[in-house]
């Protein structure tokens, strides 16, 4: 049986995943939080609470609860933080909420991913460095040998997990085709347009070896948000509120590096090994009672690890799942049902939890998962960092 719940969300709002807004990320995310707000029918003067996180490349919440004309901040908090913080910040908002400490939390993330900074290069790694989110130690290896973006550290971390169980290009090809399915019924996809096979998958281009295009998230202008109460107040707005059972924002052993995770002994263990039987516990739920699961995805990797790491797929079976339909539509665990970050947008994991909420409301349209009751969001990749969900109706 679920446990208690901590929080509520009783709003989402998002704004157009594009490659090019056109608008300032300013705009962005208050287009998101004010479509949040419209969403569950609260008044903005209501709000004492806004949380973000961001890699220097957003709008602080000092600005945001500005634009919005909020009478008073009782709870405010700007992480620096990549992907792995997604699931973390609507912790962060569950916990003020919990304790008193806020009545009504906004939670936003937005950014001009594609038209504005990118991920990679000297530039990317100066950013890192100046935000504290990597060693200065370690750039200076990284970067002399060439090694400059997310998609080749990811991909060294893929190859071992190649190496030691098996896995294979085609298996990474049979996430990046069923994810794609579930984003032809997506109409907030960047990629609802674009049906992809197998073969469609092994023509596209290299980008770091094992990883194509494909393999990799997309890059995404945008913004969303997310508004969280206590459960009781939720009761009183326009939509059913979906539960946060459970949740943490934590990391694995030796957590240093901007491998996210090369200092320790087994680079194929993701932080999820460490705190999914927490998770669980927690929550009151089994991994059987799950209804979908929005597994983080800034590469197909990431999702095997993360899979493994929460004990949904035995080690080297992701494959076999994916290509089973298990994932898919009508399948026994669906998988990433907006399509995920390889398929409907790079909101660095937020929108993950939004399509989740929309899942638990019914509210998915032709992607709807039937009877959607209990769900996990993680965010992470495949690495010693990372924060999880366990959202009910």
């Amino acid at each position: 049986m679920a446990t208690k719940p901590i929080a509520a969300i009783a709003g989402i709002g998002w704004t157009d995943y594009t490659r090019h807004s056109g608008r300032s990320v300013e705009a962005l995310a208050l287009e998101a939080c004010t479509r949040a707000l419209a969403d569950a029918g609260l008044d903005p003067g209501k709000v004492d609470g806004i949380v973000s996180f961001s890699l220097g490349d957003s709008v602080p919440t000092s600005v945001v609860s500005t634009d919005l004309g909020l009478a008073k901040l009782n709870h405010y908090a700007d992480f620096a933080a990549g992907g792995f913080m997604a699931c973390g910040l609507v912790v962060e908002a569950a916990m003020a909420v919990a304790s008193g400490q806020a009545d009504y939390v906004l939670a936003y993330r937005a950014l001009n991913g594609a038209s504005g900074q990118r991920y990679g290069g000297a530039s990317f790694s100066k950013l890192l460095a100046d935000f504290g989110v990597h060693t200065d130690a370690e750039q200076q290896f990284l970067d002399t040998a060439g090694i400059t973006m997310p998609a080749q550290e990811f991909a060294l971390l893929c190859r071992r997990h190649m190496l030691r169980y098996g896995t294979t290009q085609d298996d990474l090809g049979a996430i990046a085709v069923a994810q794609r399915q579930w984003a032809i019924d997506n109409p907030r996809a960047q990629m609802s347009h674009k049906p992809m096979t197998l073969d469609d998958y092994h023509r596209s281009p290299w980008v770091a070896e094992p990883f194509h295009v494909v393999d990799c998230c997309l890059q995404s202008d945008g913004a969303c948000a997310l508004l969280i109460t206590t459960p009781e107040r939720a009761r009183d707005l326009a939509k059913t509120p979906v539960q946060v059972l459970a949740g943490f924002t934590a990391a694995g052993p030796r957590n240093r590096g901007s491998m996210w995770g090369n200092f320790v002994p087994d680079t194929t263990v993701t932080y999820a090994e460490a705190h999914a039987e927490r998770l669980f516990a927690r929550s009151g739920i089994s991994r059987q009672d799950l209804d979908f699961a929005e597994i983080y995805d800034c590469f197909t990797y990431s999702v095997i690890g993360q899979m493994e790491g929460f004990g949904l797929i035995e080690k080297g079976g992701a494959g076999d799942f994916f290509r089973s339909g298990a994932a898919s539509p009508g399948g026994r665990l669906p998988i990433n049902t907006h399509g995920g970050l390889l398929s409907e947008a790079y909101i660095h994991g937020l929108n993950s939890v939004v399509e989740a909420v929309s899942q638990l409301r019914g509210e998915a349209g032709a992607r709807q998962v039937p009877d959607a009751s209990l769900g996990l969001v993680t965010s992470g990749g495949a690495t010693a960092t990372g924060s999880a969900l366990i959202l009910g109706r």
